[in-house]
C-alpha cells in the first residue's frame, strides 16, 4: 500500500522528507511527515491510496484523542469486523481506513492486537504516553521492513536505500550475506548486505525507547505439524476450496479495481477463477501476464497459451507484455529496487507485468505466490519423495553415481535436474534437505572467495541458517514438511515475496497473496504429506479442490518456473556485463572474490561441465549492488 520510514534519536528532521522522496515510487498519491522535538521521534509516509481515497486516509495518522500516531504499509483484510467491535467498545473514528483500526486496536489491546490481525503489514506506532515506538512486521513478511541502530539512534524504513540517506548508517559489508546471496541467491533474515542493517524478521515486533531497542519478540510462528492422517480426503478437498475462496474474497477488499497475475498455471489460475466472482456487477476482471517464449531450453514451459486458454475459459480480460532481451538493460534498476543482489531475472518479469497493470489503471494485483510453499509443487519436493528410495542405496554407490553424472555436459534441463538431485544425494537427513536450496556446489563456490572472504567465513558451516532452522524443529516431522518449513521461513519470504513486493511497488502497484491467508496456511499445515505431494503429483489436494473450476489441462499441466532464457543470455547478451563487472580489474578492486576463481567458474560453465548461469549472474548482481549502494551517494538509477 505504501512506503514508511522514521526514526527515534538525534537525527536531522529533514531526513524524513529525504526518505519520503526516495520512497516516492511506493506511494505516488500523497506524502506526510511528523516530528516530535521532545522525544526526537519522526514518522514519514508515502501513500498509495487503496482504502478510503479521501484526505482522511493521510498518514502519519493520529487517533481521535491524539494519543498515538502511526505510519503503516499494507492492508488489514478483516478491518471491517474489527471496526464493528471497536465501535461497540466506544472507540471513535474520523476515517473509513484500516489504518485507524490499528490505532484503536493498539489503544484497546496493546501488543496483544497482533493476535487478531489478518493482513499484510509493516507499521510503527508512536505512543506519546511513554514516548516509545512499537514496530511490527507481518507473520509472513509480505511487507518489507529494514532497521538499523546507529550512534544517533534507531532508524527504520520499507526499503534499505532510505536508511542510507543518513550518514551515520554504517556501510560495513557483511561477508556472510555475500556468501548467502551466492549460495541461495537470497539472504535469510535478518541478514542484509550491510553488517549493521537488518531485515525485521517476519512475525517480529520491537519496542524502541530513547533511540534504543528495548525489547524484541516473536508474535507469530509458522505452523508445522507431522500431518493428520485421519483427515478424510473429501473433507480436505472441500476445506481447501472453501478457505481459499474465503481468502480471495477477503483480499478483494479495496476502493480501487483489483486485478491479478495470470501465468496459466494452477496457482494463479485458481486465484483468477475465484476472484472474478467478487467483481462489481458489469465489471470484467483484469489479468496480466508476460510472453516469455523462447525459454524451453531453460526447462520452462511456454505459459502464454495456457494463460490465454484460462482467460477465455473464465471470461476474464488478459493483457500481455512481451519479454525481451532489453530485460538485461533493466538489471541495474532491478537491483536498485530490490535493495538486495537477488540474482533472479524473474523479478524483472514482475516489474514489467506490474507496469502494464498500472497503465491499465490497476493498483492492486492478486498473486499465486505461496501455493508451492504450503501445498508443495517445486521439483525439489518430488526429489524428497524419491529420496526415500534413493537413501536405501549405500552412500558409496550414491557418491559414485553422482560422480558419473557429473562427467556429462549439463546442456539439457534433464541432466541439470539429475545432477542437482545427485549433488547432495550422498548426504543424509537435514543436510540433504538444506542442500536442495543451493545454487552452487560448495566445491565450486570456495575457490571464488578472496583471502578476506575465506578468513571471514572460517566458522560458517554448510547451510548454517537453514540447518539452524531445521534443528529447532521437533523430531518426527516428515522430510517434506521440513522442506516446506524452509520454503515458508526463508525462500518464500527472503526471495519470492521480496522481489514481488519491491518490483510491483516500484511502479506503485500493491501485490496481495491469498495463499498466505492464516486460516488457509494453518489448515494446510495439518494435512499429511501425501495430500500435498503424491508421487509425481504436487499440490495434490489443491488440484482436487479446483478441479471443477478450471480446465483439466491447466490442473494437470507440468510445473514451470517464472523465468527467462538466462543460460543462453549468459553466453550472448550478458557477455558485455560479464566483461565489465567480472573483469579481473573489477574483482581485484573490490577484494571480495578471487579473479582466477571467477574466471574458472565462467570457463567451466561455458564448457558445459557445470551449470553456473545463476551463480555468474549472482556475482554480477553483487558487484552491481556495491556500485549502486556503496560506491556513490544513493539515488535513483
Amino acid at each position: 500500500m505504501c512506503g514508511i520510514s522514521g526514526f527515534q534519536g538525534e537525527f536531522d528532521p529533514c531526513l524524513l522528507d529525504r526518505m519520503n522522496a526516495i520512497l516516492a515510487h511506493r506511494g505516488p498519491d500523497d506524502s506526510g511527515a511528523y516530528f516530535d522535538p521532545i522525544s526526537r521521534t519522526g514518522l514519514a509516509h508515502r501513500r498509495l491510496s487503496i482504502i478510503d481515497l479521501s484526505s482522511a486516509g493521510a498518514q502519519p495518522m493520529w487517533d481521535v484523542t491524539r494519543t498515538c500516531a502511526i505510519t503503516f504499509n499494507g492492508e488489514i483484510y478483516n478491518y471491517r469486523e474489527l471496526r464493528k467491535g471497536l465501535v461497540e467498545d466506544g472507540f471513535q473514528f474520523h476515517s473509513q481506513t484500516d489504518t485507524e483500526i490499528l490505532l484503536n486496536l493498539y489503544l484497546r489491546d496493546g501488543h496483544e492486537m497482533l493476535k487478531i490481525l489478518n493482513g499484510i503489514f509493516a507499521f510503527a506506532i508512536f505512543d506519546t504516553r511513554d514516548n516509545f515506538l512499537f514496530v511490527v512486521r507481518d507473520g509472513f513478511g509480505v511487507k518489507p521492513l529494514y532497521y538499523t541502530q546507529t550512534p544517533k539512534g534507531f532508524l527504520f524504513a520499507s526499503e534499505l536505500k532510505a536508511l542510507l540517506l543518513e550518514p551515520s548508517v554504517s556501510r560495513e559489508i557483511d561477508p556472510r550475506a555475500i556468501h548467502y546471496y551466492l549460495t541461495y541467491l537470497w539472504a535469510p533474515a535478518p541478514q542484509t548486505m550491510l553488517a549493521r542493517v537488518n531485515k525485521l524478521e517476519p512475525g517480529m515486533a520491537l519496542w524502541v525507547k530513547d533511540g534504543q531497542i528495548q525489547k524484541q519478540w516473536r508474535f507469530y510462528n509458522i505452523p508445522i505439524t507431522r500431518g493428520d492422517e485421519t483427515i478424510p480426503h473429501a473433507e480436505a478437498v472441500t476445506e481447501v476450496r472453501r478457505r481459499l475462496e474465503t481468502a480471495v474474497a477477503r483480499q478483494m477488499v479495496a476502493d480501487v479495481p483489483v486485478g491479478a497475475f495470470l501465468s496459466g498455471g494452477l496457482d494463479s489460475s485458481s486465484i483468477c477463477a475465484l476472484a472474478r466472482k467478487f467483481c462489481l456487477p458489469g465489471q470484467q476482471f483484469q489479468c496480466f501476464t508476460i510472453d516469455a517464449s523462447g525459454s524451453k531450453a531453460e526447462g520452462f514451459v511456454d505459459d502464454l497459451p495456457y494463460a490465454k486458454r484460462v482467460a477465455a475459459f473464465l471470461g476474464v480480460k488478459l493483457h500481455v507484455i512481451q519479454a525481451r532481451p532489453e530485460i538485461i538493460s533493466n538489471l541495474e534498476k532491478m537491483i536498485y529496487h530490490l535493495d538486495e543482489p537477488e540474482a533472479d531475472p524473474a523479478a524483472i518479469n514482475v516489474l514489467f507485468i506490474a507496469s502494464l497493470a498500472r497503465e491499465h489503471g490497476i493498483k492492486v494485483l492478486l498473486s499465486g505466490a505461496g501455493s508451492d510453499d504450503i501445498f508443495s509443487g517445486y521439483r525439489r519436493h518430488f526429489a524428497i519423495v524419491l529420496q526415500q528410495y534413493w537413501s536405501r542405496l549405500p552412500s558409496g554407490l550414491r557418491l559414485l553415481l553422482k560422480n558419473i553424472v557429473g562427467k556429462f555436459p549439463l546442456r539439457t534441463p534433464l541432466l541439470r535436474r539429475l545432477s542437482k538431485f545427485l549433488q547432495f544425494g550422498a548426504m543424509d537427513g537435514d543436510a540433504r534437505i538444506a542442500g536442495y536450496f543451493h545454487w552452487i556446489d560448495p566445491a565450486d563456490e570456495t575457490p571464488l572467495y578472496s583471502e578476506w572472504m575465506t578468513n571471514a567465513l572460517v566458522d560458517e558451516l554448510f547451510s548454517a541458517p537453514l540447518m539452524k532452522s531445521l534443528n529447532a524443529l521437533e523430531s518426527g516431522i516428515p522430510d517434506l514438511h521440513r522442506m516446506l518449513y524452509l520454503e515458508r521461513k526463508h525462500f518464500l519470504i527472503d526471495h519470492n515475496l521480496n522481489y514481488t513486493d519491491k518490483m510491483s511497488m516500484a511502479v506503485g502497484v500493491e501485490t496481495r497473496v491469498p495463499y498466505l491467508d492464516p486460516d488457509l496456511v494453518d489448515f494446510a499445515a495439518k494435512l499429511p504429506p501425501n495430500m500435498k505431494q503424491r508421487g509425481r503429483i504436487g499440490k495434490y489436494v489443491l488440484k482436487k479442490a479446483m478441479a471443477a473450476d478450471l480446465p483439466s489441462e491447466v490442473i494437470n499441466r507440468p510445473k514451470t518456473g517464472f523465468g527467462v532464457p538466462l543460460r543462453r543470455w549468459i553466453k550472448s547478451e550478458l557477455s558485455e556485463l560479464i566483461n565489465d563487472y567480472l573483469s579481473a580489474e573489477s574483482i581485484k578492486r573490490r577484494g571480495v572474490f578471487d579473479p582466477k576463481g571467477v574466471q574458472r567458474l565462467i570457463d567451466l560453465d561455458r564448457a558445459g561441465k557445470i551449470d553456473a548461469a545463476y551463480s555468474i549472474l549472482a556475482l554480477i548482481c553483487i558487484e552491481m549492488w556495491m556500485r549502486i549502494f556503496i560506491d556513490k551517494p544513493i539515488g535513483p538509477v
